[in-house]
């Protein structure tokens, strides 16, 4: 491959890494204007966020194996190509019913762009050096566009409006596309089965528990609508362990659910995205909604969170060689549960001093904790099931994350005003972090396998 082509394509997958993850937070602060706009309601501004948290859990699940049999240059492509086109029909949306259904396909094509775009960086690697340095590249783009997804989001909102947040894809998207077709090589595909009974009863489990959770509050726990969600989210629980003990190739494994050490990391995983996203879903709207802050100023007001999750993601490797990877992890949730109790005393008080102060090490232990839980759950089973703990760890995030926000969204509108909901979710966050604190000091991991470096997990 000529040096030309190979930056080109390592390129193309750090700004697919960025463009997966900052489009899981820069929604957050358009939800204000998608209100007014759109005139949505709690619940529809709540699936603004996670349609596209529920179909990247559902298909990264399957991720992997769909890069594998398609190849990676084709899941790559068919991912871009469904994501340009979903964020520009968000981009022109009428309705907040046409803007959620898109947001469901952007969540799907931004599963098949992650696992493909980092097959695709590493295979133009020369050795193992270069292979590890740009694993830790396509990461570090992710975690960047993670924490700028806030301040970019207020930016366009600011500048444009909340239609700009979807347009600006379509910059990046469609020369992507066009270069990708054209000059992109080729990667051999895998002889690999797709476990479709798994994709499909995984996604009714996902999908009618998180319907559940969102629509109760609004239509009622006895509504027809939520029972059937919640029978179905039964049915594919029944159905995706009959499915992944008679596969072939199953997506989880058992040796995976049977390890405690990774049921463990994944439940502290889920724990942690369901705290973190949920604030971030109360505080864009106590900003914005209960202070009546710009979307820009909002956007700054993140920066001492998202900024130092990089920081914090820094020092986590030296910390685990230093302490071991069970002390980051108890220090780390520990720090942020205590933090957020400051975050909620802040949320009390009429000047914005206080809540940056708080913010700061929230942001800090929560870059700690994020590729520590990686690590521990990559490295509590035998080297041949990575992947598919990859796949399961991240889901298992990407889950809790779509829980937090259903549940923080009722919470917002239990109280009489916004400052006050936000401080009772804030306050479920630190709860939910001390769940976390409890399962770490509780579950000894087994001894560490030699992790793969070219399964990071992000998100």
């Amino acid at each position: 491959m000529h040096i030309e082509h190979r930056r080109g394509v390592v390129a193309l997958a750090l700004v697919a890494a960025f463009m997966v993850f900052v489009d899981g937070t820069i929604v957050t602060l358009t939800l204000p204007q998608l209100a007014s706009h759109l005139h949505a309601s709690q619940p529809e501004l709540e699936w603004a966020v996670n349609a596209y948290t529920l179909s990247f859990a559902a298909v990264m699940l399957g991720a992997g194996a769909f890069t594998d049999t398609l190849g990676a240059k084709r899941a790559f492509v068919t991912g871009l190509l469904v994501f340009t086109a979903s964020s520009a029909v968000c981009a022109v949306a009428g309705s907040m019913l046409l803007l959620n259904l898109a947001r469901l396909a952007q969540g799907a094509g931004s599963a098949l762009l992650l696992p493909s775009a980092l097959v695709l960086a590493t295979a133009t690697a020369s050795d193992d050096r270069a292979r590890h340095r740009l694993v830790g590249w396509w990461a570090a783009a992710g975690g960047v566009g993670m924490a700028a997804g806030p301040l970019l989001g207020g930016a366009l909102v600011s500048l444009a409006d909340w239609r700009a947040v979807f347009a600006v894809n379509r910059v990046i998207g469609i020369p992507a596309v066009v270069w990708s077709l054209r000059s992109m090589p080729a990667v051999p595909r895998k002889d690999r089965r797709l476990d479709v009974a798994g994709m499909g009863t995984a996604t009714l489990l996902i999908g009618g528990l998180v319907f559940a959770i969102i629509e109760a509050p609004a239509q009622g726990w006895t509504s027809p609508a939520v029972l059937t969600a919640a029978g179905l989210a039964v049915a594919g629980a029944a159905g995706f362990v009959a499915a992944e003990r008679s596969a072939r190739a199953p997506l989880l494994p058992v040796g995976i659910y049977a390890d405690r050490g990774f049921v463990s990391a994944a439940a502290q995983g889920a724990l942690f995205n369901f705290a973190f996203y949920g604030l971030l879903f109360a505080l864009s709207l106590m900003l914005q909604q209960g202070r009546g802050l710009s979307a820009l100023a909002s956007g700054l007001l993140f920066l001492p969170l998202t900024g130092l999750i990089s920081v914090g993601s820094l020092c986590a490797a030296p910390l685990a060689q230093r302490l071991g990877r069970r002390a980051v992890l108890a220090i780390g949730q520990a720090t942020l549960a205590v933090t957020l109790l400051a975050v909620a005393w802040a949320g009390t008080s009429s000047a914005l001093w206080p809540l940056v102060i708080a913010l700061m090490p929230a942001g800090f232990s929560a870059g700690l904790l994020v590729p520590t839980m990686t690590s521990q759950s990559i490295t509590a089973v035998a080297p041949a099931l990575h992947g598919a703990a990859s796949a399961a760890f991240n889901t298992s995030r990407q889950l809790g994350a779509a829980i937090g926000i259903a549940t923080f969204g009722p919470l917002l509108g239990t109280t009489r005003d916004l400052r006050t909901g936000f401080i009772v979710c804030v306050v479920g966050a630190a709860a939910a972090t001390v769940v976390a604190l409890v399962l770490t000091a509780l579950v000894r991991p087994a001894p560490a396998t030699k992790p793969r470096a070219t399964e990071p997990v992000l998100g």
